[in-house]
C-alpha cells in the first residue's frame, strides 16, 4: 500500500510533541472568576445547582479572591446580593451597598487583582427584573440612570472595569459619560453585548436570588436563534465606548464569539456560565464522564473560538491544574 507524504499523526506521537504543536492553550490568566457577595458576617453558604459554588460574606469574599490570585487567577468579578429589595433596586447604587463594599475590602486586600463589577438592577429589585418597571415593562429610558449611578458608585469602590449586563438599549452611552463625568474617564467598560435569553442561567438565579417574580426577559435579552443581531449589538456598544465585549453563555454560542472576534478587533470575552457548569458538574459527580478532562476541554474550546478571557466558576480547580 502506498502511504502520502503527509502523515498528520507523526505529531500526535508523544505527549511532548502534542504540546509543542498545541494551538490553542489555556492560562490561568485567560480566567474571570465570579463571586457572590452576600450581607452578614461568617457566610460560606454552599449554591445547591452549583457544587463548589458559595454565597460568601466579604471577609470570605476576600480570602476567595486571595486564593484565586495565588493561583494565577489576575480578576474577579462581583455580583452582590443585599438582605433588602426594592422596586427600584436601590441597593445596587448605594455607596454603602453591597458589592460596594466588598469592592473596597478586596481592593486594600489584593490590589493587583483586577476587580469587575457586573452593573445590572436584577439582584437588587423585587421584581427581578433587570430595570425598572412602568406600565408592568420594563422601562428602558428610566433605568438608565440608575445602572450609571451603579457604575460610578462601584468604579469609586475600587472596580477596575465596569460591566453592564442588562441589556438595556443605550447604557454603554449612559455609564461612560457617567464615569466621565465624574473623572472616572480611564475606567474601562466591559460590555455584555450580546447577551442570549437563555435557559442555562437556572443556577445562576439561585446563587444570585434574582429569577424574574413574573415573566421572562426575553423582551431585552436577545434571542437564541439570531446571529447577525449579535454583530449589531456588539458594534452599537463599541460606538457608545465599550472598551471589551462579552457574548454569554458561551457553550451554545461558540459562533457567536467566533464572529464576534472576526468581525471586532477588541478583547472578547465570554461567560461560561452556571447552567453549563452545573452539566459538566453533575455528570462528574454521577460519574458518567471525567470532569476535570470535560472541564478543560470546554474551557479550551471557549478559547479556540476566539474568547480571550473566560468568566468561569471552574477557574479555580482549572488553575490548579494547569
Amino acid at each position: 500500500m502506498t502511504f502520502p507524504t503527509q502523515r498528520p499523526r507523526r505529531l500526535r506521537r508523544s505527549a511532548a510533541l502534542r504540546e509543542m504543536v498545541r494551538e490553542t492553550s489555556l492560562a490561568p490568566s485567560d480566567f474571570i472568576y465570579p463571586l457572590f457577595v452576600v450581607e452578614g458576617r461568617d457566610v460560606r453558604r454552599p449554591v445547591s445547582s452549583m457544587p463548589g459554588v458559595f454565597n460568601l460574606s466579604v471577609e470570605h469574599a476576600v480570602a476567595e479572591a486571595k486564593l484565586a490570585h495565588s493561583l494565577g487567577v489576575r480578576s474577579v468579578i462581583l455580583f452582590g446580593i443585599p438582605d433588602a429589595k426594592d422596586a427600584r433596586g436601590s441597593g445596587a447604587y448605594a455607596r454603602e451597598g453591597i458589592v460596594q463594599r466588598a469592592l473596597g475590602e478586596i481592593k486594600s486586600a489584593v490590589p493587583e487583582l483586577q476587580l469587575i463589577a457586573d452593573v445590572c438592577l436584577c439582584e437588587y429589585t423585587d421584581h427581578g427584573h433587570c430595570g425598572i418597571i412602568e406600565g408592568g415593562h420594563v422601562a428602558n429610558d428610566a433605568s438608565l440612570p440608575l445602572l450609571a449611578q451603579m457604575a460610578v458608585t462601584c468604579a469609586q469602590a475600587g472596580a477596575d472595569i465596569i460591566a453592564p449586563s442588562d441589556m438595556m438599549d443605550g447604557r454603554v452611552a449612559a455609564i461612560r459619560r457617567a464615569l466621565d463625568e465624574v473623572k472616572l474617564s480611564d475606567t474601562p467598560i466591559l460590555a455584555y453585548s450580546a447577551k442570549y435569553a437563555s435557559g442555562f442561567y437556572g443556577p445562576f438565579r439561585e446563587a444570585a436570588q434574582s429569577a424574574p417574580q413574573f415573566g421572562d426577559r426575553r423582551g431585552y435579552q436577545m434571542d437564541p436563534g439570531n446571529a447577525r443581531e449579535a454583530l449589531k449589538e456588539t458594534a452599537l456598544d463599541l460606538e457608545e465606548g465599550a472598551d471589551m465585549v462579552m457574548v454569554k453563555p458561551a457553550l451554545s454560542y461558540l459562533d457567536i464569539i467566533h464572529r464576534v472576534k472576526e468581525r471586532f478587533d477588541v478583547p472578547v470575552a465570554a461567560y461560561n456560565v452556571s447552567g453549563e457548569y452545573a452539566m459538566v458538574k453533575a455528570a462528574a459527580q454521577n460519574g458518567w464522564i471525567d470532569g476535570d478532562r470535560v472541564m478543560l476541554e470546554v474551557l479550551t474550546s471557549i478559547k479556540r473560538a476566539g474568547a480571550d478571557l473566560i468568566l468561569t466558576y471552574h477557574a479555580l480547580e482549572a488553575s490548579k491544574l494547569l
